[in-house]
Order: C-alpha cells, then structure tokens, then sequence
C-alpha cells in the first residue's frame, strides 16, 4: 500500500493537533501509539486521547479521517507481484498497525478491488495490534520465524524503516530496505520487457 505519513501529520495539525510531529512519525512515537499498534488499548481510549492533545475541540470523525490520510491505494501490479510470488514462495504480512488502520486498509482494498482484506495475499498474517508485539522487536521475528519453521538466513524481510530492518538484521535475516521513492514493482521485482 502507498503509505504518506506526512498527510496524517499535516491532517493532525490542520485540525489543532500543532505538536503531532512530536507525539508520532514513521521513525518514532509516544507510548499512546506503542500501545495502540499493540492492542493494549482500543479506539475507545486511542481517540479521546488524540482529541483531548488537540489545541481547539476536535470531532471524532476529525481524528479517524486524519488518522486515516496517510492511507493511499494498493498499486494493482503490487497485488500481481504477491499473486505471482505466492505461487512459489510462503508469503507472511508482519506489519505494525491497529484496528483503526486495519478497518481502512481493508476497506480501500474492498473500494478499489473488490478483494475483502489484505490476507487473501499471504499465507499467514502477523498484524501489532493483534499480537501484541511490534517491529522491530526481536520478539515478533522470533514469533513468525518459529510458527513458520523458518531459517533466518533463507527469510527475506522488506520494509520502508530502517529501524526494523536493522531489527530482522540481528536475527540474521536477509533484509531489503525500501528507501523513499522505491516499490516493490519497479526496484525489486521487475518485469521482463
């Protein structure tokens, strides 16, 4: 999925949340995110708390759609890549998100596919929030490494932050960092022309 993170930031601070930079970016964020990417609290206290951070009173519909900007569209040649490569490969989502960002992310694949959730992509699916672990610990490696029956050294991780990378790195697991402006479609796994 296209991911912009400066939308959420730009939506945030557009609706009187000015500090967001400092509570939550792709690099870093504040326990109230931790503990929402790790299902230790839900919606029902992850939005009060955005709402209660804002300098001006904020709506809840105000949160969820700045919350959610960051979201974009599921590239359809990214979706082959995954058809084509399941074919011959296991194929595991690891991915730091919670309820509110499953729920979108579902539904924008729904909208512009017609496919019900992400999962019907990947043999297995390990999302935060469920699990209760994020990237990069070494824990949530270790978990889908060992429910898997997988060897590090032939496990190769992709990712868009470098922190996780470096995380899979210390397990010894192959690792592809896709550094701003890089995609699956046009750095990795090209098409034959």
């Amino acid at each position: 999925m296209n991911v912009d993170y400066q939308l959420t930031e730009q939506a945030f601070i557009d609706a009187g949340v000015t500090d967001f930079p400092a509570l939550y970016s792709q690099l870093r964020q504040t326990e109230l995110f931790d503990k929402f990417e790790t299902g230790l609290i839900t919606r029902e206290t992850f939005i009060p708390a955005l709402q209660k951070a804002a300098a001006t009173p904020v709506t809840e519909v105000q949160v969820l759609k700045a919350w959610d900007a960051m979201l974009q569209d599921f590239p359809i040649r990214r979706l082959q890549i995954l058809q084509q490569l399941r074919l011959y490969y296991d194929l595991f989502l690891l991915s730091n998100t919670n309820e509110l960002h499953e729920e979108a992310f579902n539904g924008i694949l729904m909208r512009s596919h017609g496919i019900p959730n992400i999962g019907v992509f990947f043999d297995k699916v390990y999302f935060s929030h469920r699990i209760g672990l994020r990237k990069p610990g070494r824990e949530i490696f270790e978990l889908v490494l060992g429910e898997n029956g997988l060897k590090p050294s032939e496990t190769l991780f992709i990712d868009d932050s470098p922190q996780h990378i470096a995380g899979a790195k210390e397990l010894g697991i192959q690792t592809i960092y896709l550094e701003k402006g890089m995609t699956i479609e046009d750095n990795i796994f090209k098409s034959k022309e």
